[in-house]
């Protein structure tokens, strides 16, 4: 039976109530007696907390222990992708948890115990959260294991001369990274002249949804292992990474994307969520209305902090008995409950009452022929005419030196349709047959009003 996280979690939310001055004004104001949260029963009546009714409401030293901005070591920013940027203090007593993490990609799966590896920092670098973050995590691993750093940020011009030379003296390269942004560098680096499946190379990717198709593709120009070899996180600025790809993970992921009736009745949609394992005793979990809810330690105390990404939970003991009886054959991995992460409902578009992922979109862009000349990025949008009339619009990203025709746009819209159409079924049948065709934009690489260098990429307008 799995250790109970509840009595670590009311030690922490009692503790929170006694120090920090903010939450303890957040539950007088929302008439909660602490002492009076002694169960789980108890704790589940608890108010939610939120970036508007709580990180906007209190100053920030009040949301620290103590009173005290101080205390904390270091202070990252959010990406802003609700509009409004916002400060996260944190102690490097804090990364202890996200360390676990990434010991579970890089040794448990990577084998970085056994292998020379050159880690990557891939992710900007600065007061966002990933690239420092990573940076101080991996640097704790590197202390115990023959882990070697690199830090050239989102510089793609810097990996992919620093890569291709340090990469010969190890036994791995492990690129840290936002997804299209790897692609670009992998694409890049493959028109160079770069050689990465000698380079053993393997990707930890954060910050999106990423398809089997898009895992499949970077396997086939690198060499990796789908399974074993490219491992996403569940990162957020609001308390670092909350859980993790394994093996087992992306195994049963890839069993259910060919099941796409098994993964409805798991996940409730027809899209495929992240899927990922997490230690309810370093960041707890709740699934509330069909969003995700956490309690987690930090430089500001989060208890049942509503981050609002659509997703939800499943035990480790359900979902594989689930999977084996549809015949799928786990992979080893940890005993640990599962999280599934669909991202967030405002990152989507609607049209006639459809909503419009980005991940389905993503698909059809990995289908060739489009997917030999486009980066992986896009923007969706639904312009409306003259006439009053909606259509969806996407805007593509080309590669360098790709000179578009009348063709290509014809090819992608295509493969985008099919792909809507199989795989939504409201776009299916609630869009017009004679609409289900997008209009298609094609636009150089690092377009300034859709494709800027050197920021977080928005896939909805």
């Amino acid at each position: 039976m799995a250790p109970d996280p509840y009595p670590h979690l009311l030690s922490l939310f009692r503790r929170t109530a006694d120090t920090v001055p903010a939450y303890r004004a957040f539950l007088g104001d929302n008439g909660i007696d602490p002492s009076a949260i002694t169960d789980p029963a108890a704790f589940a009546t608890l108010p939610l907390t939120t970036k508007a009714n709580y990180h906007r409401r209190y100053p920030l030293p009040q949301r620290c222990r103590d009173g005290r901005l101080t205390g904390c070591d270091l202070i990252a920013v959010s990406s802003g992708s609700t509009g409004i940027p916002t400060y996260w203090p944190r102690s490097a007593a804090d990364e202890v948890a996200a360390t676990a993490r990434f010991r579970q990609v890089l040794v448990d799966g990577f084998r970085a115990n056994e292998r020379r590896t050159l880690a990557v920092v891939c992710f900007p670098l600065g007061t966002w959260v990933g690239g420092i973050y990573t940076l101080n995590c991996t640097a704790r691993l590197a202390s115990e294991f023959d882990i070697t750093i690199v830090a050239p940020g989102n510089n793609k011009a810097e990996i992919l001369r620093v890569v291709p030379e340090l990469g010969e003296y190890f036994d791995q390269v492990v690129l840290f990274g936002y997804p299209p942004f790897l692609k670009d560098v992998i694409d890049s680096g493959a028109r160079a002249g770069i050689d990465w499946p000698r380079l053993a190379v393997r990707m930890v990717l954060a910050g999106e949804v990423i398809s089997e198709q898009w895992r499949d593709l970077l396997c086939a120009r690198t060499g990796a292992d789908p399974v074993r070899d490219i491992a996403a996180l569940y990162g957020t600025a609001d308390a670092g990474v909350l859980g993790n790809e394994t093996p087992l993970s992306v195994a049963i992921r890839r069993f259910l994307a060919d099941r796409p009736d098994l993964a409805r009745t798991l996940f409730g949609s027809e899209r495929l969520p992240t899927l990922l394992q997490y230690d309810p005793f370093d960041r707890y979990f709740e699934t509330i209305d069909g969003t995700l809810v956490f309690t987690a330690d930090s430089g500001v105390p989060l208890i049942r902090y509503h981050i609002a990404d659509d997703g939800g939970t499943l035990t480790n003991e359900h979902l594989l008995e689930t999977c084996r009886a549809e015949g799928f054959e786990p992979v080893d991995g940890p005993e640990l409950p599962f999280v599934y992460v669909f991202g967030r409902s405002l990152h989507a578009v609607s049209l006639y009452g459809a909503n419009v992922f980005p991940e389905t979109v993503t698909i059809g862009l990995e289908q060739p022929p489009a997917s030999a000349w486009v980066t992986g990025k896009f923007v969706l949008e639904v312009p409306e005419d003259a006439d009053g009339d909606v259509r969806l619009r996407v805007t593509v990203e080309l590669v360098p030196d790709h000179i578009a025709t009348p063709d290509d746009a014809s090819a992608v819209a295509e493969v985008i349709r099919d792909e809507l159409v199989r795989r939504n079924s409201e776009y299916a049948n609630y869009v017009p047959r004679e609409r289900h065709l997008p209009e298609i934009r094609l636009l150089p690489v690092g377009d300034p009003d859709y494709f800027p260098v050197g920021v977080k990429h928005r896939y909805t307008r």
